[in-house]
Protein backbone atom coordinates (compact mmCIF):
# COMPACT_ATOMS: atom_id res chain seq x y z
CA UNK A 1 0.00 0.00 0.00
CA UNK A 2 1.25 3.32 -0.45
CA UNK A 3 2.10 4.87 2.90
CA UNK A 4 1.27 8.45 3.13
CA UNK A 5 3.78 9.48 6.43
CA UNK A 6 0.68 11.56 8.08
CA UNK A 7 -2.15 10.50 10.37
CA UNK A 8 -5.48 10.50 9.06
CA UNK A 9 -5.64 13.75 11.21
CA UNK A 10 -2.94 15.64 9.57
CA UNK A 11 -3.89 14.28 5.38
CA UNK A 12 -3.78 17.23 3.13
CA UNK A 13 -3.76 14.95 -0.21
CA UNK A 14 -5.76 12.03 -1.66
CA UNK A 15 -6.87 10.72 -5.11
CA UNK A 16 -10.10 11.26 -6.67
CA UNK A 17 -11.08 8.29 -9.06
CA UNK A 18 -13.93 7.62 -11.25
CA UNK A 19 -14.87 4.88 -13.93
CA UNK A 20 -14.76 6.15 -17.17
CA UNK A 21 -15.40 5.38 -20.98
CA UNK A 22 -17.92 2.75 -20.54
CA UNK A 23 -20.16 3.64 -23.51
CA UNK A 24 -20.09 1.10 -26.54
CA UNK A 25 -21.64 1.08 -30.07
CA UNK A 26 -24.54 3.11 -30.09
CA UNK A 27 -25.13 3.63 -26.28
CA UNK A 28 -23.49 6.42 -24.18
CA UNK A 29 -22.87 6.28 -20.79
CA UNK A 30 -21.46 8.56 -18.68
CA UNK A 31 -21.21 12.62 -17.82
CA UNK A 32 -16.89 12.01 -19.39
CA UNK A 33 -16.71 15.56 -20.33
CA UNK A 34 -18.08 17.10 -16.66
CA UNK A 35 -15.90 14.38 -14.69
CA UNK A 36 -12.83 15.04 -16.61
CA UNK A 37 -12.66 18.58 -14.37
CA UNK A 38 -12.79 17.55 -10.77
CA UNK A 39 -11.19 13.63 -10.27
CA UNK A 40 -7.48 13.46 -10.86
CA UNK A 41 -7.32 9.81 -12.36
CA UNK A 42 -9.85 8.11 -14.44
CA UNK A 43 -10.45 4.44 -14.62
CA UNK A 44 -11.13 3.39 -18.63
CA UNK A 45 -13.20 0.46 -19.20
CA UNK A 46 -10.89 -2.26 -21.81
CA UNK A 47 -13.82 -3.73 -23.70
CA UNK A 48 -15.02 -6.44 -22.10
CA UNK A 49 -17.82 -5.33 -19.22
CA UNK A 50 -18.19 -2.05 -21.28
CA UNK A 51 -16.04 0.24 -23.81
CA UNK A 52 -14.79 -0.64 -27.75
CA UNK A 53 -12.33 0.63 -29.46
CA UNK A 54 -13.60 3.68 -30.61
CA UNK A 55 -14.34 4.70 -26.99
CA UNK A 56 -11.07 3.58 -25.78
CA UNK A 57 -9.30 6.09 -28.22
CA UNK A 58 -11.69 8.48 -27.71
CA UNK A 59 -11.72 7.99 -23.51
CA UNK A 60 -7.49 8.25 -23.29
CA UNK A 61 -7.51 11.49 -25.73
CA UNK A 62 -9.60 13.13 -23.40
CA UNK A 63 -7.68 11.57 -20.46
CA UNK A 64 -4.19 12.83 -21.99
CA UNK A 65 -5.62 16.17 -22.58
CA UNK A 66 -6.92 16.66 -19.33
CA UNK A 67 -3.61 15.53 -17.58
CA UNK A 68 -5.15 12.84 -15.00
CA UNK A 69 -3.64 9.60 -14.18
CA UNK A 70 -4.63 7.17 -16.55
CA UNK A 71 -5.56 3.77 -15.46
CA UNK A 72 -6.87 0.19 -17.00
CA UNK A 73 -10.65 -1.05 -15.31
CA UNK A 74 -10.50 -4.59 -16.63
CA UNK A 75 -13.39 -6.60 -15.77
CA UNK A 76 -15.45 -10.15 -16.79
CA UNK A 77 -16.40 -10.30 -20.00
CA UNK A 78 -20.63 -9.80 -19.27
CA UNK A 79 -21.15 -6.55 -21.30
CA UNK A 80 -25.31 -7.50 -20.26
CA UNK A 81 -24.68 -7.74 -16.90
CA UNK A 82 -22.26 -4.96 -16.92
CA UNK A 83 -19.68 -6.77 -15.10
CA UNK A 84 -21.56 -6.58 -12.27
CA UNK A 85 -22.57 -10.54 -11.93
CA UNK A 86 -20.06 -12.94 -10.71
CA UNK A 87 -18.66 -15.83 -12.86
CA UNK A 88 -17.21 -19.07 -12.75
CA UNK A 89 -14.05 -18.04 -13.97
CA UNK A 90 -10.79 -19.96 -13.08
CA UNK A 91 -7.14 -18.27 -11.94
CA UNK A 92 -6.09 -18.45 -15.53
CA UNK A 93 -8.62 -17.12 -17.12
CA UNK A 94 -8.50 -14.13 -14.81
CA UNK A 95 -5.08 -13.79 -15.61
CA UNK A 96 -5.95 -13.99 -19.52
CA UNK A 97 -8.53 -11.33 -19.31
CA UNK A 98 -6.59 -8.89 -16.84
CA UNK A 99 -3.51 -9.04 -19.41
CA UNK A 100 -5.57 -8.66 -22.41
CA UNK A 101 -7.53 -5.60 -21.16
CA UNK A 102 -4.50 -3.81 -20.10
CA UNK A 103 -2.60 -4.31 -23.19
CA UNK A 104 -5.39 -2.87 -25.53
CA UNK A 105 -6.18 0.10 -23.64
CA UNK A 106 -2.27 0.64 -23.11
CA UNK A 107 -2.13 0.63 -26.86
CA UNK A 108 -4.57 3.62 -27.16
CA UNK A 109 -2.85 5.30 -23.91
CA UNK A 110 0.87 5.26 -25.93
CA UNK A 111 -1.25 6.36 -29.31
CA UNK A 112 -2.77 9.63 -27.42
CA UNK A 113 0.70 10.40 -26.03
CA UNK A 114 -0.06 9.24 -22.85
CA UNK A 115 1.26 6.91 -19.86
CA UNK A 116 -0.42 4.14 -18.21
CA UNK A 117 -0.57 4.62 -14.41
CA UNK A 118 -2.76 2.18 -12.79
CA UNK A 119 -5.08 -0.58 -12.91
CA UNK A 120 -8.22 -1.49 -10.97
CA UNK A 121 -10.54 -4.43 -11.53
CA UNK A 122 -13.91 -3.53 -12.04
CA UNK A 123 -17.27 -4.64 -10.48
CA UNK A 124 -17.44 -8.40 -9.70
CA UNK A 125 -13.61 -8.99 -10.80
CA UNK A 126 -12.90 -6.47 -8.33
CA UNK A 127 -14.84 -8.16 -5.22
CA UNK A 128 -14.14 -11.55 -6.34
CA UNK A 129 -10.68 -11.13 -6.68
CA UNK A 130 -10.80 -9.09 -3.19
CA UNK A 131 -11.49 -11.98 -1.39
CA UNK A 132 -10.61 -14.88 -3.42
CA UNK A 133 -6.35 -15.83 -2.81
CA UNK A 134 -5.75 -17.71 -5.57
CA UNK A 135 -8.14 -15.21 -8.13
CA UNK A 136 -6.00 -12.37 -6.67
CA UNK A 137 -2.64 -13.91 -7.28
CA UNK A 138 -3.61 -14.20 -10.61
CA UNK A 139 -4.62 -10.34 -11.19
CA UNK A 140 -1.61 -8.93 -9.45
CA UNK A 141 0.45 -11.30 -11.48
CA UNK A 142 -0.83 -10.24 -15.06
CA UNK A 143 -0.11 -6.34 -13.69
CA UNK A 144 3.26 -7.44 -12.30
CA UNK A 145 3.99 -8.78 -15.65
CA UNK A 146 2.87 -6.00 -17.88
CA UNK A 147 4.54 -3.60 -16.13
CA UNK A 148 5.70 -4.15 -12.51
CA UNK A 149 5.62 0.33 -12.42
CA UNK A 150 1.56 0.25 -12.24
CA UNK A 151 0.02 0.96 -9.17
CA UNK A 152 -2.90 -1.56 -7.87
CA UNK A 153 -6.10 -0.03 -7.16
CA UNK A 154 -8.11 -2.20 -4.69
CA UNK A 155 -10.54 -1.72 -1.92
CA UNK A 156 -9.10 -1.14 1.42
CA UNK A 157 -8.35 -4.15 3.46
CA UNK A 158 -8.57 -6.73 0.50
CA UNK A 159 -6.91 -9.65 -0.71
CA UNK A 160 -5.72 -8.19 -3.43
CA UNK A 161 -3.78 -5.47 -1.12
CA UNK A 162 -1.85 -7.91 0.71
CA UNK A 163 -0.86 -9.94 -2.31
CA UNK A 164 -0.11 -6.52 -4.68
CA UNK A 165 2.61 -5.87 -1.58
CA UNK A 166 3.62 -10.15 -1.66
CA UNK A 167 4.45 -9.97 -5.39
CA UNK A 168 6.06 -6.16 -4.88
CA UNK A 169 3.76 -4.70 -6.69
CA UNK A 170 2.38 -0.72 -5.08
CA UNK A 171 -0.72 -0.74 -4.19
CA UNK A 172 -3.51 2.20 -3.74
CA UNK A 173 -6.37 1.83 -0.67
CA UNK A 174 -9.49 2.49 -2.31
CA UNK A 175 -12.63 3.93 -0.19
CA UNK A 176 -15.72 5.11 -1.88
CA UNK A 177 -17.30 8.25 -1.74
CA UNK A 178 -20.76 7.51 -2.68
CA UNK A 179 -21.17 3.88 -1.12
CA UNK A 180 -22.01 2.56 1.85
CA UNK A 181 -20.47 0.07 3.76
CA UNK A 182 -21.31 -2.72 6.00
CA UNK A 183 -19.64 -3.68 9.61
CA UNK A 184 -16.94 -6.15 8.47
CA UNK A 185 -15.81 -3.41 5.78
CA UNK A 186 -17.02 -4.71 2.49
CA UNK A 187 -19.90 -2.48 0.31
CA UNK A 188 -23.78 -2.69 0.72
CA UNK A 189 -24.69 -5.07 -2.14
CA UNK A 190 -26.35 -3.40 -4.80
CA UNK A 191 -28.97 -5.56 -4.10
CA UNK A 192 -29.74 -4.22 -0.82
CA UNK A 193 -31.67 -0.86 -0.15
CA UNK A 194 -29.49 2.12 0.61
CA UNK A 195 -25.94 0.64 -0.89
CA UNK A 196 -25.68 3.75 -2.57
CA UNK A 197 -25.93 7.47 -1.14
CA UNK A 198 -28.16 9.46 -2.77
CA UNK A 199 -26.81 13.14 -2.21
CA UNK A 200 -23.74 14.88 -2.91
CA UNK A 201 -23.43 16.68 0.71
CA UNK A 202 -23.78 12.68 2.00
CA UNK A 203 -21.20 11.82 -0.19
CA UNK A 204 -18.64 14.41 1.19
CA UNK A 205 -19.65 13.97 4.58
CA UNK A 206 -18.42 10.71 4.74
CA UNK A 207 -15.46 11.13 2.74
CA UNK A 208 -14.29 13.69 4.95
CA UNK A 209 -15.12 11.82 7.89
CA UNK A 210 -12.76 9.08 6.40
CA UNK A 211 -9.90 11.14 5.48
CA UNK A 212 -10.10 12.82 8.91
CA UNK A 213 -10.83 10.19 11.25
CA UNK A 214 -9.70 7.08 9.73
CA UNK A 215 -13.35 5.82 10.10
CA UNK A 216 -16.63 5.36 8.96
CA UNK A 217 -20.01 4.87 9.98
CA UNK A 218 -21.48 1.85 8.67
CA UNK A 219 -25.21 1.41 6.92
CA UNK A 220 -26.18 0.16 10.76
CA UNK A 221 -24.41 3.26 12.18
CA UNK A 222 -21.56 0.88 13.77
CA UNK A 223 -17.93 3.38 13.70
CA UNK A 224 -15.12 1.14 11.95
CA UNK A 225 -11.41 1.87 10.79
CA UNK A 226 -11.16 2.92 7.45
CA UNK A 227 -8.08 4.56 5.47
CA UNK A 228 -7.45 5.24 2.06
CA UNK A 229 -5.26 6.30 -0.53
CA UNK A 230 -7.63 7.16 -3.42
CA UNK A 231 -11.52 7.76 -3.17
CA UNK A 232 -13.92 6.29 -5.78
CA UNK A 233 -16.74 7.88 -7.41
CA UNK A 234 -18.83 5.57 -9.48
CA UNK A 235 -18.71 7.45 -12.88
CA UNK A 236 -22.26 5.88 -14.37
CA UNK A 237 -24.40 7.31 -11.72
CA UNK A 238 -27.25 9.74 -12.29
CA UNK A 239 -25.32 12.67 -10.68
CA UNK A 240 -22.03 11.55 -10.84
CA UNK A 241 -20.70 15.07 -12.40
CA UNK A 242 -23.06 16.77 -9.40
CA UNK A 243 -21.18 14.53 -7.13
CA UNK A 244 -17.63 14.56 -8.21
CA UNK A 245 -17.80 18.41 -8.85
CA UNK A 246 -18.93 19.00 -4.63
CA UNK A 247 -16.63 16.48 -3.81
CA UNK A 248 -13.57 18.71 -5.82
CA UNK A 249 -15.01 21.70 -4.43
CA UNK A 250 -15.30 20.32 -0.64
CA UNK A 251 -12.34 18.39 -0.71
CA UNK A 252 -10.22 21.75 -1.59
CA UNK A 253 -12.45 23.87 1.06
CA UNK A 254 -11.37 21.46 3.93
CA UNK A 255 -7.52 21.78 2.65
CA UNK A 256 -7.11 18.82 0.84
CA UNK A 257 -5.10 18.45 -2.36
CA UNK A 258 -6.01 16.54 -5.07
CA UNK A 259 -3.78 14.80 -7.00
CA UNK A 260 -3.03 10.73 -8.29
CA UNK A 261 -0.93 8.33 -5.77
CA UNK A 262 2.44 8.81 -8.58
CA UNK A 263 2.87 11.92 -8.13
CA UNK A 264 4.87 13.50 -5.05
Amino acid sequence: MIRNDVSPTDRRFIDLNCDFGESFGAYTFGQDRELLACVTSVNIACGFHAGDPHTIREAADRSVQAGVAIGAHPGLPDRLGFGRREMAVSPQEVYDYTLYQIGALDAFVRAAGGTLRHVKPHGALYHMAGREPELAEAFVRAVRVYDPALILYAQSGSVLLSEAERQGVRGAAEVFADRTYRTDGSLTPRTQPNAVLQSAEEALAQTLDIIASGHVTTSDGTRIALQGDTVCLHGDGLHAALFAARLHQGLIAAGIALRPPHRP
